[in-house]
């Protein structure tokens, strides 16, 4: 009997107008650093070897909209990411280019858009989000 094949999920892959620019925010925001670099490709991955992140450069990138609506590139998928520290982790992805949602739907989770507009979330884990 054969066994099924092996899959593993090596990285998600975000497109952006400037792979290198978004990288960066990414690998500043997380603290991993760049495994690959290539005129419009990019990896980081935290030291453990476990999925990181890769960014492409599409020259047709358009903003997603968070929350969707009927017209307008809508999100496909987003990030959550746990901090320790709610507030100053915040802070610190702000200095970092990203801004805030204008729609924040839980009072423990912050929804920010990184650069490149793509949401992503910061949570600080809790005993009922565990």
């Amino acid at each position: 009997m054969q066994l099924p094949p092996r899959f593993t999920l090596a990285a998600t892959t975000l497109d952006a107008p400037n792979a290198h620019e978004l990288a960066l925010f990414y690998r500043d925001l997380l603290g991993w650093p760049i495994q690959k670099a290539e005129p419009d490709w990019v990896e980081i991955a935290p030291p453990d070897g476990s999925a990181g992140l890769s960014f492409q450069t599409e020259r047709l990138f358009t903003r997603p909209r968070w929350p969707s609506t009927q017209s307008g590139q809508q999100m496909m998928m987003h990030l959550d990411i746990e901090v320790n520290d709610l507030p100053s982790a915040v802070e610190r992805a702000l200095a970092l280019g990203a801004t805030v949602a204008d729609v924040q739907p839980q009072d423990d989770v912050r929804v920010l858009h990184d650069p490149a507009g793509h949401p992503f979330c910061l949570f600080v884990r809790t005993g009922s989000s565990a």
